[in-house]
């Protein structure tokens, strides 16, 4: 067995987390390959990738295509002489690209595959209502997280996480497993497991203006998953409604408040303190939002400067 030799690809802080603990474990990462600079944000300024400033940070050698086939690209990442290719978060791969390494390439993925393939998996397991979930590592083939799973760990979702604090958690448990899949490799130990398909497969749907959209006629769990399943990115929203003014409003959190009542789904409560919505089976009591040109703040402080009339609701 060679001592290996790693090329990394990923774009987000989530790969940064696994590629710190991967060189932190002292394994020779002899590439990176992350996404080309983009401009961002109002002012249209170049932004760097998580990863690109990692690489930055630590003089690791950086490779930023705009084309996987480029022949270019190709040669230079040739001359890495890796034997392994690791990818996290990054894009899908060209069989030239990831059939090139001795050991293959495999990629870490944040679900219990074969259930949450796709762009968004923290997201769609919380949304959902899931009560676990976790990461896999599998080879990586022609298709998007089909590939032949080397390891899965499972971890609870509990209930008010939101998916920042997911995130988080499976950032670490994510590192772990890639340790532990690296010294499979090593012992030459790997066993792939195919995936099975099945037409009960859930899917993590990229994420878009309109499935962020909150729709006030589901139950109130729902539209609780919905708001902690969104959160702190890319965010639930809606529209709110008074005196012929509409604002388009982020939710960042929320609590549920199942009971009987009588008013009409999406109307506005509040008192000086609390903003809740009637929903078909109770209440959605906002917490912390967002409105147009504003700061994210807390119900409570959103109230010491606006009042809402008995007619207001959101939309």
């Amino acid at each position: 067995m060679e001592k290996l030799r790693i090329v990394f690809m990923g774009t987000p802080e989530f790969a940064v987390g696994i590629l710190d603990t991967i060189i932190k474990n002292n394994y020779e990462v002899v590439g990176i390959i992350t996404a080309a600079d983009k401009p961002a944000g109002r002012g249209q300024k170049i932004k760097y990738s998580a990863v690109k400033e990692y690489a930055l940070e630590n003089n690791l050698a950086l490779l930023q295509p705009t084309n996987l086939k480029d022949p270019a690209f190709l040669e230079e990442l040739k001359a890495l002489k890796a034997n392994l290719q690791i990818v996290v978060a990054f894009r899908m791969l060209p069989k030239i690209v990831w059939d090139m390494p001795k050991y293959g390439t495999f990629n870490l993925h944040a679900s219990l595959l074969p259930n949450y393939r796709g762009a968004a998996p923290i997201n769609w397991a919380i949304i959902n209502g899931e009560s676990k979930t976790g990461v896999t590592t599998f080879y990586i083939d022609d298709k998007i997280d089909t590939g032949a799973m080397i390891l899965r760990a499972e971890t609870p979702i509990y209930p008010d996480e939101n998916a920042g604090q997911l995130h988080d958690r499976l950032m670490i448990l994510g590192s772990e497993t890639v340790i532990t899949t690296l010294k499979l490799i090593e012992k030459e130990q790997i066993s792939p497991t195919i995936q099975e398909d099945c037409k009960d497969i859930k899917t993590a749907y990229k994420l878009d203006k309109e499935n962020c959209k909150i729709d006030w006629s589901k139950s109130g769990v729902e539209i609780h998953n919905q708001i902690r399943g969104l959160s702190p990115y890319p965010v639930a929203w809606c529209y709110f409604k008074d005196n012929n003014q509409v604002w388009n409003v982020k939710i960042y959190e929320s609590s549920i408040c199942l009971e009987n009542h009588t008013y009409n789904v999406g109307t506005i409560l509040t008192t000086k303190k609390q903003i809740k919505v009637a929903v078909s089976d109770g209440f959605i009591k906002i917490i912390s939002l967002q409105f147009p040109g504003k700061k994210k703040m807390t119900a409570s402080e959103l109230l010491n400067g606006m009042l809402f009339s008995e007619k207001a609701l959101v939309l």
